[in-house]
């Protein structure tokens, strides 16, 4: 297949995949789409629940395999769209829509580049697509569901880095935090504020500096970011809760952060889940090392995708600009998606 047909073929799946909603959890349309893609071109496909995958032709159980990944769920639509989100749309080189840069234009490019790898013989490594679920909510039925079902060594997954390598990635930890308080009338010295309580622990959380600082990936980054406290104007709240978005470098441990935190803070602390952990690939990896040698540059990503849950070296990188997602009118340039695919192609031509 020439370099022109997958081009074409991609821009046109990701308008099928752009005109029909996949918000996470809700992705099975789209997953049927993307397995008749494959087996329209002759390919085998598998499928647990919205996860869609399938191996080269030759797969070869001794070699060692690179996972290309890239989720087709999306967030919903941003209230100050002007556009459909659902009308995939082309106009002054970009490609309107909901997911057209978050992340289906990754995800097309990566499709299109299996295709291309599918059916030579004698490569270096197995390849495996999956076109993965639950990506925008980090969710139990996504990546992390299927990752068992196959072997893999490291990974390429896409989300949109202007085509530059991610090669580190903050992990992220939310927490529940509740100051207690006693309530009493607010006419009279009654009472213990909740609220009050808690702007101890909330100016602390944006004030305090952990130590130490990531050269890829800066500082560990703290941000309150929902409050919620009182029933009426005339009654001292008893109970303030609020949530923390945090961060995480890859020079602490999630659990070295919470301990961190309650020596510091008077509420109480609970983490809604320690799964999502920082990341790096060395840069030694042979893909850090043939994406370097097609002249690409690499850095420290401060934002979350399913790289954090998988338990081998992952290099993040794709079409479109990670400052468009979940943006209202949604788009990526026709032109990224064709670079993108001749840019994974000339990488793995490298390491294959």
């Amino acid at each position: 297949m020439t370099t022109e047909y997958l081009h074409t073929a991609a821009v046109t799946l990701l308008k099928r995949l752009v005109s029909i909603p996949s918000f996470s959890k809700e992705e099975a349309a789209t997953a049927n789409i993307i397995a008749v893609f494959l087996n329209e071109k002759g390919i085998t496909t598998n499928r647990s629940g919205n996860n869609v995958w399938a191996v080269n032709k030759y797969f070869d159980k001794k070699k060692p395999t690179i996972l290309l990944n890239s989720h087709h769920d999306t967030v919903k639509p941003n209230k100050d769209y002007t556009r459909d989100p659902f009308q995939p749309t082309e106009a002054d080189g970009k490609l309107y829509g909901l997911g057209s840069n978050d992340a289906g234009g990754c995800l097309v490019s990566l499709l299109t580049t299996f295709v291309h790898f599918h059916d030579k013989p004698d490569l270096k490594y197995n390849l495996i697509f999956c076109g993965s679920a639950e990506e925008e909510i980090s969710g139990i039925n996504g990546i992390a569901s299927v990752l068992g079902k196959f072997k893999v060594d490291c990974a390429i997954v896409g989300e949109p880095t202007l085509m530059n390598m991610a090669v580190a990635e903050k992990g992220l930890l939310v927490i529940d935090c509740t100051a207690m308080g006693r309530s009493g009338h607010a006419a009279r010295d009654e009472g213990e504020n909740a609220i009050y309580k808690a702007l101890q622990d909330i100016e602390w959380f944006r004030t305090y500096q952990f130590p130490e600082t990531s050269p890829l990936l800066g500082p560990v980054k703290m941000s309150v970011t929902v409050i919620h406290a009182g029933t009426q104007h005339n009654v001292v709240p008893a109970e303030c809760t609020f949530a923390v978005d945090i961060r995480i470098n890859e020079l602490y441990t999630h659990e070295e952060v919470l301990d961190i935190i309650k020596q510091h803070v008077q509420c109480s602390v609970t983490p809604r889940s320690l799964r999502l952990r920082s990341s790096s690939i060395s840069l030694d990896h042979p893909l850090v090392v043939a994406g370097l040698g097609i002249g690409k540059t690499y850095y420290g990503s401060p934002t979350l995708s399913d790289k954090s849950l998988m338990p081998f070296p992952a290099l993040k990188m794709g079409p479109g600009d990670s400052a468009r997602s979940h943006m209202a009118d949604e788009f990526i340039y026709v032109q990224e998606i064709n670079q993108g695919i001749d840019t994974y192609i000339e990488l793995l031509n490298q390491v294959l």
